[in-house]
């Protein structure tokens, strides 16, 4: 993979990829949320599974007619069920008829892989395509509306998120990221899987615009096609992932729909409520929202996810 050499002499990266702690900090930061109205189910054939990712999923009792489909992503040490049971998009889901996936981490720790070569890697057989196989099988088994297809997910999943809407910008229209790293600036040089990267965690990664969409085009080569509007969270106050990343996390998808990253069309303050800032780039297509004073992480807005998605 050429992208990776070019990548870490543009990139300064000043450590290395380790394995990676376990984040005792890490916890679901939403409430206590009222019960799904159905069962949380594992599927265990869905199809590749490269990289031994699990899946579970959520299917409402009232289903829509060619649904749409979430994927909400956990972080580390989190479990599916765990996600399921701390996040709002199973109750959303019992209110607007769409499917919800919850892919569960196969590594030690339940960080995901955004450091391999196989995960960055459009088709590569890591935790990416697993996850993209996922979305496959549960769009043709329930005639899912393969145009109303989301991603999003929290730390270590809202990294899985930026990797996915890189590797897999066909597949969805929208992706919102809750406290993550841009695409690819967890790359370990030695390829390993679910690896740890001090460099970026502190936010030492930093790079221009034109570098961090390299990393996204270079994760797909050859793709032209249209790609995914993102929404980026990020606290101020975030000692887990610097809030520098918030910062490159923005150039990086800047770079790739062409915005100046310096130059937001919009700067709304207090929005969505006190001490956040919220930032657009064009009509939508890129929204960055800025916690002044909140940590890791950003606690998920179920209802406004539900906007930005279209749902």
């Amino acid at each position: 993979m050429k992208f990776l050499g070019q990548l870490s002499a543009a990139l300064a990266l000043v450590g290395s990829a380790i394995a990676h702690p376990v984040f005792d900090e890490l916890m679901e930061p939403t409430a206590p949320l009222k019960r799904a109205q159905a069962a949380l189910t594992q599927v265990s054939n869905f199809g590749s599974n490269p990289s031994g990712a699990k899946m579970y999923i959520y299917v409402p009792s009232r289903l829509a007619t060619n649904p749409p489909v979430v994927v909400a992503i956990h972080y580390c040490t989190g479990t599916a069920q765990a996600y399921y049971s701390g996040s709002p998009y199973a109750q959303l889901a019992d209110q607007k008829g769409f499917i919800v996936i919850y892919p569960e981490s196969p590594y030690s720790g339940t960080c995901w892989d955004v450091s391999s070569r196989a995960t960055l890697s459009h088709n590569g057989g890591g935790n990416s395509n697993s996850i993209a196989n996922m979305v496959n099988y549960t769009l043709n088994k329930y005639s899912g509306d393969a145009s109303k297809v989301f991603v999003t997910g929290s730390s270590s999943g809202a990294m899985m998120t930026n990797v996915m809407a890189a590797t897999y910008p066909e597949m969805f229209a929208a992706g919102i990221a809750y406290s993550g790293v841009a695409a690819g600036c967890f790359l370990s040089q030695s390829g390993g899987a679910a690896a740890w990267n001090n460099s970026c965690a502190n936010g030492q990664a930093r790079g221009t615009p034109e570098v961090w969409a390299k990393m996204v085009t270079d994760m797909y080569p050859g793709y032209d096609g249209a790609r995914p509007k993102m929404q980026i969270y990020h606290g101020s106050a975030d000692t887990t992932l610097n809030a520098n990343n918030y910062n490159e996390t923005i150039k990086q998808w800047c770079g790739v729909f062409g915005y100046d990253y310096t130059k937001p069309d919009s700067t709304q303050a207090n929005t969505p409520q006190s001490r956040y800032t919220t930032y657009t780039w064009g009509d939508g297509q890129l929204v960055g929202v800025y916690a002044q004073g909140v940590g890791h992480s950003v606690p998920m807005r179920g209802s406004d996810d539900m906007k930005y998605f279209g749902l």
